[in-house]
C-alpha cells in the first residue's frame, strides 16, 4: 500500500510539473510574437496531428503585426527610445491652428496603421494627431508584449514627444490594451491630459486571460490563473496586480468610455467595474449595441464621430 501511494504521489507531482510547463509555454507564446510576418495561423481543422500536438503542448505561434496602412497626408516618422533601448515608431500629423493634440494607442496585436480612420476624424475636428506602435508591434522594436503593463512607458514617451512639438492641450485615446496602458501611465507618470477616451479596456489581466480561454472553449479555472502567473513571471511583473479597474480610481479628468455589447473579449461586468471606479464625475459611457471588440469608428462611424465631436467640444 505504501508503494502504491508513493507511486501515486510521484505521478501527481509529474502531472503538476507537466501542467506548469505547458502553461508556461502557452503564456510565453501569448506574450512573445514571432518575427516571421509571413506566418499564417492555421485553424484547427487545417492542422496535422503533429501540429495539433505541438499547439497543445507548446502554445499557439502568433506573428508580430505589420504596419501596412500609411497616412494619405503629410506626416513625420518619429523614433522614440525606451529605457531598455527599444525603438518605437510613431507618426506625427499636425494641423494648422490646432486646438490641441490627440495621441492614439492601439490594442494587443494591432498597430498604428489600423487606427488612421480615428486619426483622420480628430484632424477634421482641428487636432494634431500622434500614433505610435507599442513595443513588440508594427514597426517598433521587440517581440514581447506585457498587455499594457510596460507599454505604459510607451504612453509616457509619446506624451513627452507631443509636448516637445506643441503646447496645446492633449487628449489620450486608447483601444483595449492601449486603454489599459493609458490608465496605468496617467497616475504612474503624473500625466495631465485634458481628456481621455477609453474603448473596451479589460478590468484585470486575469479577466483578459479568461477571455482568451472563452475564445478557444477551454475552462477558465485554473488555466487563466496559471497563465496569468507564468506570463507575469516571464515578463518581470506580478500579473495579478495589473488591473485597470484599480488604475481607474486615479483618473480625474473627463472620460468618454465606449464598449460593444457583442464583445466576447470584455464583458459587461468588467465594463461596469472599470467605469464605476473612474474617479472623475465627468464621465460618459456609450454602448454600441451591434459592435464587438473592434474599432467603433469603422463599425458605426456616424454614431462614433458625433459622440467624439460632442465630447471634444465640451
Amino acid at each position: 500500500m505504501r508503494r502504491f501511494f508513493k507511486k501515486a504521489l510521484y505521478a501527481l507531482l509529474f502531472l503538476v510539473l507537466l501542467f506548469n510547463c505547458i502553461t508556461a509555454f502557452h503564456a510565453y507564446k501569448f506574450t512573445h510574437f514571432s518575427e516571421n510576418n509571413r506566418h499564417r495561423n492555421k485553424r484547427p481543422e487545417e492542422m496535422s496531428i503533429g501540429e495539433k500536438l505541438n499547439m497543445i503542448f507548446f502554445g499557439v505561434r502568433l506573428s508580430k503585426s505589420i504596419t501596412s496602412a500609411r497616412p494619405n497626408i503629410a506626416y513625420d516618422t518619429v523614433q522614440l527610445l525606451t529605457a531598455n533601448r527599444l525603438h518605437l515608431e510613431g507618426w506625427w500629423m499636425p494641423v494648422t491652428q490646432a486646438k490641441g493634440t490627440v495621441i492614439l494607442f492601439h490594442g494587443y496585436g494591432g498597430n498604428k496603421g489600423s487606427h488612421l480612420p480615428e486619426a483622420y476624424w480628430f484632424r477634421q475636428l482641428g487636432y494634431n494627431t500622434f500614433l505610435i506602435d507599442f513595443r513588440g508591434h508594427g514597426n517598433s522594436d521587440g517581440t514581447a508584449c506585457t498587455i499594457g503593463y510596460k507599454e505604459a512607458e510607451d504612453v509616457k514617451l509619446a506624451w513627452d514627444y507631443v509636448l516637445s512639438r506643441s503646447n496645446k492641450p492633449v487628449t489620450l485615446w486608447g483601444m483595449s490594451m492601449g486603454a489599459a496602458a493609458i490608465m496605468k501611465a496617467v497616475p504612474e507618470f503624473h500625466l495631465t491630459p485634458q481628456k481621455i477616451i477609453l474603448e473596451s479596456p479589460f478590468a484585470t489581466l486575469l479577466d483578459a486571460v479568461k477571455s482568451r480561454m472563452r475564445a478557444v472553449h477551454l475552462p477558465a479555472t485554473p488555466l487563466s490563473q496559471m497563465l496569468t502567473f507564468w506570463g507575469g513571471l516571464e515578463l518581470g511583473f506580478w500579473g495579478f496586480g495589473h488591473n485597470p479597474q484599480d488604475y481607474a480610481r486615479h483618473i480625474q479628468v473627463p472620460v468618454l468610455y465606449c464598449w460593444g455589447q457583442q464583445d466576447i473579449r470584455v464583458t459587461s461586468d468588467e465594463t461596469r467595474r472599470v467605469f464605476g471606479r473612474l474617479a472623475t464625475q465627468q464621465k460618459q459611457l456609450h454602448i454600441f449595441k451591434d459592435a464587438g471588440h473592434q474599432s467603433f469608428c469603422q463599425k458605426d462611424g456616424a454614431v462614433w464621430k458625433q459622440l467624439v465631436k460632442d465630447f471634444m467640444a465640451q
